[in-house]
Order: structure tokens, then C-alpha cells, then sequence
């Protein structure tokens, strides 16, 4: 389960590293109902649970020169599982409610794009660097995320003589998903209290149980393994609906199919046989909803290798710590505004910040922290991956494209 490397690293398989994940999420959820501050600033428990697993095996890392590096493909598994329990939510009602909001949260995160590569454009040019490194540490490597500096960091290094364009991106979206993680719940918590919000205690939150409360009806044998039939359903036709599009070129993470044939499922099948029970909004789906997502992140979190972010030079520091500051303040002053300042617009407003400097599984954690404490947001938990997860990525590509043709 365990193997020494070349490298000196030992690499950890994923059935330990699965393991490892459930452990840390318990020691997260053990830490934030024993420390009320964490609860109160909407601190997600596998975010707690997550860095302070990843502080240790740094420490462990700087101390001794031990390694650990696990095998994660397991946890993107865990991803797939948790968007189709979301799509297996959604109800075409929600889905023509959160139209007005998408909109708004696509124009809204559209222009904050722009705004995060004039950040790091301008740091760079003013620490004497190369302008287009600037946007390494703009929607590249933030909001686009790891997957997106991979995938651009050769661009870098072959058109523009940046052979360290890997290293600088993932450092950056490392470094982003951290932010992310501690951010958005208190923001969260900020325009809640500020305007006297309240969300739906009565209704099932998207993702597990409000806190301190069991779920209203009993999950048996059977509605857990219905739920989980619901869930491996939609994910085959999401796996054949992704393969059909990579057949014609068009490539989009597997999450999104899933999601989408969730959807179409969720809202078909109660129709056409209204007899079969169909998991929607059961305690059974938000219980795994919740497990999923908090084993994917804590997995995440405790997997990274904090000691690479002491490398991050002065200018990178400045320009995350500016990136922060603008996801912020344009959260708090363009988002919520436009979202009409109620309680759904809060709750999209700490995904936003979520997906805006790390991830849209961050973003979800973010409002499963705030939900689970406030009360549900239906609207959020549709509209932030729709924009977070697919709308944004498309647009992204396209202004990466019209930066670089300035350069």
C-alpha cells in the first residue's frame, strides 16, 4: 500500500489514501464541533481537517526529508459521485428560478476574469517581469485551477521562455486553493450578519444535515441503495455522453456530463414511472452528497506539499495576496448587489469566491459550510457549478487567448 520511490517519496496507494481521507474528515468534523470558532466562520470540516494533515506532513517533510505522495484517482471518483447527487437535486423549477441568477453570477465572474490578469499582469510588469507571467498567477492558475497551468504551462515555456511556467502555475493555484478554502465562509458569515439573512432551516440542506440535527426521516437498506443506483445510473450516461462529445472534439471534465445526465434523469424519470421512488431530496442522497465531497477535498487538501509554497517568490505572494483582496471585494460589491442581496446571494457569494481563486469543489464546500448553518440555498448549489464548472472554463480559454495575443 505503501512505496518507496526513486525520487526518495513514498508513494501511498489509493485504497490508503482513501483511508487516510475518511480519517482526516473526521478529525475535522471532531475539531469544528469542539472549536465553535471554526463553526462560526463557516470553516468546511474537511478544510480543517484537510490543512492540518497537509501543516503535519510538511513538517514531517522539513524535519526528516520523508515524502508522502498519494495516488488520487480514487477521489475523483468521490468528485463524479458528489456532482450527480447534485444534478439528482435538481428540479427543472430550481433550474428556471436560477435563471436570472446565473446570468448575472456568468456576466459578474466574466468581467472578474478580466480583472484577475490585469492584477497579475500589473504586479509583474511592476516587479520587473515579463507581463504575460502575470497572468499565471491571473485566471490561468486561479480560477482555472491546476488542470488549466498544465494545461498552458508549455505555451509559456515554448512562445514566451518561461521554463519554470509549470512550477509558477501550479504554485499558484496551490497557493489559491488555500485561500479559497478560508475565505469564502467567513465572507458568508460577514453578509449574513451584516444584513440579518436567513436561509430555509425547514427544508433538507443540498449536502448532509443542518448541524446538531438528525436527518427527518430514517435511511434504511433500502433508500441508500436506491440512492446509490440513481447515482451509478446517471454516471454511465454521463461517462457515454462525455465519450460521445471527446468523439467529436469536444472535451469537458467527465463532472459535467454526470451532472447533466443527473438532471435530465431527476426530472424524466419520477414522470414516466411515478411509482418508482427516485431519490431526489432524501436524506440518503444529501448523507452521501456530503461524505463524497468531504473525502474528495480533505483527500486534496491533505495531499499537498505546503513546503513547495515556501519557494513562491515575493512578487507571487503580493500578487495572491492582491488576487484575494479583488475576489473580495468584488464579491461583496458587485455579486451580492447584483444578486439582490438576499440569502441565496450570500450563500453564491462564498461559492464565487470559492471557484474565483481555488475550485468549484471548494465552492461547494464553502456553501455545504454555510448552508449546513444558516439553511438551504437550492439556487446556489444549481447556479455555481453550472458557471464554476463548465460556462466559465469556455470563456476562460477565449480571454487567455486574446491576453496572449497582446504579448
Amino acid at each position: 500500500m505503501i512505496e518507496l520511490m526513486a525520487d526518495g517519496s513514498w508513494h501511498v496507494r489509493p485504497f490508503l489514501a482513501v483511508t487516510a481521507g475518511i480519517l482526516v474528515l473526521f478529525i475535522g468534523k471532531w475539531l469544528n464541533q469542539r472549536v465553535a470558532l471554526l463553526r462560526e466562520y463557516n470553516i468546511p470540516e474537511p478544510v480543517t481537517g484537510g490543512l492540518l494533515f497537509s501543516v503535519a506532513f510538511a513538517v514531517l517533510y522539513l524535519a526528516s526529508g520523508i515524502k508522502l505522495a498519494f495516488e488520487l484517482t480514487a477521489r475523483d471518483v468521490l468528485l463524479v459521485y458528489f456532482f450527480v447527487t447534485i444534478g439528482l437535486n435538481a428540479q427543472f423549477s430550481d433550474l428556471k428560478k436560477g435563471g436570472r441568477p446565473l446570468l448575472i453570477l456568468l456576466a459578474a465572474t466574466t468581467a472578474f476574469l478580466l480583472l484577475q490578469n490585469l492584477v497579475g499582469v500589473g504586479v509583474a510588469a511592476a516587479f520587473g517581469y515579463k507581463p504575460v507571467a502575470g497572468l499565471l498567477v491571473g485566471s490561468i492558475s486561479l480560477l482555472g485551477g491546476h488542470g488549466t497551468a498544465i494545461a498552458w504551462a508549455p505555451v509559456f515555456a515554448e512562445q514566451f521562455g518561461m521554463p519554470q511556467a509549470l512550477e509558477v502555475g501550479v504554485l499558484a493555484a496551490t497557493a489559491g486553493l488555500v485561500l479559497a478554502c478560508v475565505a469564502g465562509g467567513p465572507l458568508a458569515r460577514y453578509l449574513v450578519r451584516r444584513h440579518g439573512l436567513k436561509g430555509a432551516p425547514a427544508e433538507q440542506p443540498e449536502v448532509g444535515v443542518h448541524y446538531g440535527e438528525q436527518p427527518r426521516t430514517a435511511i434504511d437498506y433500502g433508500n441508500f441503495l436506491g440512492a446509490i443506483l440513481a447515482i451509478h445510473v446517471s454516471g454511465i450516461l454521463g461517462i457515454l455522453a462525455n465519450q460521445a462529445l471527446a468523439a467529436v472534439g469536444v472535451k469537458m471534465p467527465l463532472f459535467v456530463t454526470c451532472l447533466f445526465a443527473a438532471i435530465v434523469l431527476t426530472n424524466l424519470v419520477p414522470r414516466v414511472a411515478p411509482k418508482l421512488a427516485w431519490p431526489s431530496g432524501t436524506p440518503a442522497l444529501s448523507l452521501i452528497a456530503e461524505v463524497s465531497l468531504g473525502v474528495f477535498l480533505a483527500m486534496s487538501l491533505m495531499s499537498m506539499q505546503l513546503w513547495a509554497l515556501a519557494a513562491l517568490a515575493g512578487p507571487l505572494v503580493l500578487a495572491l495576496l492582491i488576487q484575494l483582496a479583488a475576489a473580495l471585494f468584488f464579491a461583496v460589491l458587485i455579486v451580492f448587489p447584483l444578486l439582490r442581496r438576499n440569502y441565496d446571494a450570500a450563500v453564491i457569494s462564498s461559492g464565487f469566491v470559492g471557484f474565483a481563486l481555488g475550485a468549484t469543489p471548494t465552492a461547494m464546500a464553502n456553501m455545504t459550510a454555510v448552508t449546513q448553518r444558516h439553511g438551504a440555498s437550492h439556487v446556489a448549489f444549481i447556479v455555481v457549478p453550472l458557471v464554476g464548472a463548465f460556462f466559465i472554463d469556455l470563456i476562460n480559454a477565449v480571454c487567455v487567448r486574446l491576453f496572449l495575443a497582446f504579448f
